[in-house]
């Protein structure tokens, strides 16, 4: 049974394109327009009750949100090495990065495009600059997260600072400007337009 990834080409569903591409698995594109509020209706809530998007169906499985997705077809892809394995060293830091991709670097990125200057720890996270500093440790000497291994953290990591390519924003970081021209100069990395 093919797997159906619930997308919208003008929202953060790119992200899940971007994995599913990555694992080279067959899937179905199951086009979901946010400006029809396709992602309301009721057949479509009971995928994501949430109401966002993407979503991904695989049989009876539902997954939502880019981190979970991301994580899902990592393990149900084992052989493409998108993750650490279960049990390996570098496990914790792979799951530390996804959430962090979600919890800190989006937000961050977020209120620095929209130029909001507010108090984020009251906010439950940090400021851009911070969470780049923290992104350009975890790159190390790259090219990847992972040294030379690209793996899900790279996706969700990585579309953070394509979208804010994508929105105008600089990172007027010449390590982290690097690493986006990489993973966008994938063959099947993010892109747009």
């Amino acid at each position: 049974m093919t797997m159906k990834l619930y997308f919208d080409p003008q929202s953060r569903s790119q992200v899940a394109k971007w994995m599913l591409d990555e694992t080279g698995a067959p899937y179905e594109i199951v086009t979901t327009l946010i400006r029809e509020k396709a992602h309301k209706k009721p057949e479509y809530l009971k995928i994501n009750p949430a109401g966002k998007l993407p979503a991904l169906v695989d049989g009876r499985a539902r997954v939502f949100e880019n981190a979970a997705i991301c994580m899902y077809l990592a393990e149900k892809f084992p052989g493409k090495r998108l993750a650490p394995p279960v049990g390996s060293v570098d496990r914790g830091r792979y799951l530390s990065l996804m959430v962090y991709s979600t919890s800190q670097l989006e937000p961050a990125m977020g209120d620095s495009l929209l130029k909001i200057r507010s108090n984020n720890s009251a906010r439950g996270w940090t400021d851009f600059e911070t969470a780049k500093d923290a992104v350009e440790r975890e790159l190390g000497d790259g090219p990847y997260l992972f040294g030379s291994q690209f793996t899900a953290a790279d996706v969700m990591i990585g579309s953070m600072f394509i979208w804010h390519r994508a929105f105008g924003g600089r990172s007027n970081r010449p390590k982290i400007d690097a690493y986006i021209n990489r993973l966008q100069a994938r063959p099947k990395g993010m892109k747009f337009g």
